[in-house]
């Protein structure tokens, strides 16, 4: 190999080697890291199945009011 060209894939390697060094020790482990991100989605993901299904609360009430409805009409 030319010897300029392996002293510039050292020196890259070298970099490289420092950089990930760096972040695996400065790297944040901490396991509720991600929970902000995992309430987000979650709290997305119940308001598409309200819009699609409707609410819960809608739907036990539709509910109570056709139980009520049919103990009025026997």
């Amino acid at each position: 190999m030319n010897p300029q060209a392996d002293r510039v894939v050292r020196r890259v390697t070298m970099i490289a080697t420092i950089t990930a060094s760096y972040f695996l020790l400065t790297a944040d482990y901490e396991p509720t890291v991600l929970d902000p991100i995992k309430k987000g989605l979650l709290s997305a993901e119940s308001t598409v199945k309200e819009y699609v299904f409707g609410s819960k609360k809608q739907s036990q009430e539709n509910q109570m009011e056709k139980l009520d409805s049919n103990k009025e009409h026997p």
